[in-house]
């Protein structure tokens, strides 16, 4: 395989933007069409399409930012003015977020496992493919990703589970570097270089 220094170098600074930071524009339908083809191309043990996509624009995400506000109330109603516009805002911080929903199920073959594997390696190449369209990206889930509850409003049935929220737009912030861990930490060597 020949190496491509542009992807290398781009892997060495990847990094996700708040979405409290984003803003538009956000990709056009067809940018979005064209980020989401090159996101389904990942490992798929089975050809399962183990997974689907939900997009959220324009006002419905108000409208959704609304309706989560109020389940939040029902949960917690002693929320503070400062947290119900958290709440309120949870759809609307970018000018797009995805829903990336894993159907793994059973299956004779394809361990359920591998399947939500597979939704959470579309989670990333959905950050990559918006990163490679000029838009910051970030991959957050939030409370109601594990609220069933949440689900009929964001079009998820109750035999699915979020894999993540991607959220999608401009920012004028610059991608602050974090602390990554170090290798001697995280990697364990099995054996000698031949």
């Amino acid at each position: 395989m020949t190496q491509n220094i542009s992807l290398r170098d781009y892997l060495a600074v990847r990094r996700s933007i708040p979405a409290f930071q984003m803003r538009d524009p956000g990709p056009s339908k067809a940018e979005l069409e064209e980020i989401l083809r090159l996101a389904v191309r990942v490992p798929d043990h089975g050809k399962l399409a183990p997974w689907r996509l939900v997009v959220y624009r324009g006002a419905e995400r108000a409208r959704i930012g609304e309706e989560l506000l109020k389940l939040r109330l029902a949960i917690e109603p002693e929320l503070s003015a400062e947290l119900i516009e958290v709440e309120r805002s949870r759809f609307t911080r970018a000018p797009v977020v995805i829903a990336v929903v894993s159907r793994a199920a059973p299956h004779v073959k394809i361990p359920e496992w591998e399947q939500i594997m597979s939704a959470g390696a579309l989670c990333m190449n959905l950050l990559v493919s918006a990163n490679a369209h000029g838009y910051v990206a970030n991959w957050l889930t939030e409370w109601f990703a594990y609220d069933n509850r949440a689900y009929p409003l964001l079009g998820i049935s109750d035999n699915e589970k979020v894999a993540g929220f991607i959220h999608i737009g401009s920012s004028d912030f610059p991608a602050v570097e974090r602390p990554r861990p170090e290798l001697a930490d995280i990697v364990t060597w099995v054996g000698e270089a031949e």
